[in-house]
Parts: structure tokens; sequence; C-alpha cells
């Protein structure tokens, strides 16, 4: 299952873009309005969930400084990343894609297609906001 957002606008550079996505305490800053907890647990690694939805956990993956950062579940029953790719519009203006990744059976795909629809472009809308 592939799930990608609308490219977003950011006003700063893809370098700033990049770190600010880089330093996860900022992803407190992106979460939906209805975050039930979240927790920076290391510098690679946060866990939050939503009301009515498990704990999961995020760690980084992969980066390439500047132009694309991937996250990954940390619990191998649900893998998915969650991918940015960032790219310069112009100087000090960026835009991002955010893509969610995953390996579901047909069941669980029709279940979290619409809530992990929304969640990413939750994030992507607070992102342009920053």
């Amino acid at each position: 299952m592939l799930i990608e957002t609308p490219k977003t606008q950011v006003s700063k550079s893809t370098e700033d873009t990049f770190n600010f996505l880089n330093d996860l305490p900022n992803f407190r800053q992106l979460m939906p309005e209805n975050i039930d907890k979240f927790e920076v647990l290391n510098e690679n690694r946060f866990l939050f969930a939503l009301k009515g939805m498990p704990e999961i956990v995020l760690e980084k993956k992969e980066q390439t400084p500047f132009n694309q950062i991937i996250l990954g579940a940390a619990s191998e029953k649900l893998p998915f990343t969650l991918t940015a790719d960032i790219t310069e519009i112009e100087s000090g203006i960026s835009e991002v894609v955010l893509s969610f990744k995953g390996e579901f059976n047909a069941m669980m795909a029709m279940m979290i297609k619409k809530p992990i629809t929304n969640f990413i472009n939750t994030l992507s809308t607070n992102l342009g906001t920053v």
C-alpha cells in the first residue's frame, strides 16, 4: 500500500526543512490535535499515539542530507515507512511530499487506509505552517 500527500510548500530552505524533520522532537508540532501521547525515546526514535489507536514507535531508517528522510516502524508486526522527499523550489522555499508505504493484507489495508491518509495529510499540512 502506498499513500502520498500532495506537495506542500514550506517557507524554509531544503537544508532547514531537512534539519527540522531530522530533529525528532519537532514532529510534536506536526501531529494532529487528537494526539494522546508523544515521547522522544532517543535521537533516532519517538513514540506517539492518537486517541483510540495503539502506540507506534517510529525510528530513523535512512537519510540523504537535505533531500530525504525515511522513518520506519520499530516493530516488525506492522512494517511500514514514512518518507519525506524534500525538493528546492527557489532560495528559501522547499516542497515536501510525504509517502507512507507498507505491506498489509487486504483486510488490514482497508481498515487503515483512511486513518493513515488523514494522518499523513495532517502532518503535511502542519509542516506547511511551521
